[in-house]
């Protein structure tokens, strides 16, 4: 008795503390959505969604669909070599060896690389030595080498919280490994697979600094893979650069969050989906 009375008091500063925290992160939270949105909500005009930038309109709409594109873009290329490099680790390779070892400390090492790097390499590599310019795709390369190892960590860990018995009892009633591991296994980590590609599309719509070497700045809708546009976020930067068009910056930043919100709402509605 004396040492749980002894404990209480701890207890409840720890609870207080945590409480505190927790409501800490949640203002902060409501106050920076807040910020963004009384002051860009007012800019959010017809004139501002044009098909066409200019310097009297500032639309954001060639960004948006440039966004949009590199996010399709850099998924379609991160997402299979991220997913499938998790199985092979978890399914098929041996536990414990050097080579999982290896990719495991490598995926580690690239996540921690500065975004600015990335831009360097793919300047480097995309843009120079193998001739594609300024373009969505040179962007959209670069940006799937940094998202990688999101992925695959997060594919990972998801795989392995999937319990044993599920696997057993496939193998059980008959089922090979690829059946079990497309059928079950899958199935089961598709949550958490969505969180890391929640995660990635979050990092992608917020870069600029490795997208203002290999993608560029250009304010037009790109018509070809090969062609030079910009994002919402350089789009968002280049605006409150200038200093000319602060209150666009806030309506660019105020359809940034709504569109990255949308995203995480559709994502969470297919995950229930396939859980159900």
């Amino acid at each position: 008795m004396k040492q749980l009375s002894k404990k209480k008091p701890f207890d409840l500063f720890l609870c207080v503390f945590t409480w505190l925290c927790a409501g800490t992160t949640f203002l902060v939270l409501v106050f920076i959505i807040s910020h963004i949105i009384t002051r860009g909500l007012p800019y959010l005009k017809p004139s501002i969604f044009a098909l066409k930038y200019n310097s009297e309109n500032v639309s954001l709409f060639p960004a948006l669909i440039s966004t949009f594109i590199l996010v399709v873009l850099s998924l379609l290329i991160a997402v299979p070599i991220g997913v499938f490099s998790a199985i092979y680790l978890v399914e098929y390779a041996k536990r414990g060896s050097r080579l999982v070892k290896v990719v495991r400390v490598t995926a580690e090492t690239l996540s921690g690389i500065p975004s600015i790097v990335y831009g360097l390499f793919g300047m480097l590599f995309f843009v120079i030595r193998l001739e594609w310019g300024m373009s969505i795709l040179s962007g959209a390369f670069t940006l799937s080498i940094m998202i990688l190892p999101l992925i695959m960590r997060t594919t990972e860990e998801s795989l392995k919280a999937v319990p044993d018995s599920y696997r057993e009892g496939a193998f059980g009633l008959g089922a090979g490994k690829l059946r079990t591991v497309f059928y079950i296994v899958l199935p089961s980590a598709s949550p958490g697979i969505l969180a890391g590609i929640i995660l990635s599309v979050g990092r992608i719509v917020g870069e600029t600094a490795a997208l203002l070497y290999t993608a560029g700045s250009i304010a037009r809708i790109p018509t070809t893979p090969m062609a030079s546009a910009r994002t919402l976020a350089i789009h968002m930067y280049a605006l409150s650069s200038e200093g000319l068009y602060t209150g666009q910056a806030y309506a660019t930043a105020v359809v940034l969050l709504a569109m990255v919100i949308g995203i995480n709402l559709l994502s969470e509605y297919l995950a229930n989906k396939i859980v159900k």
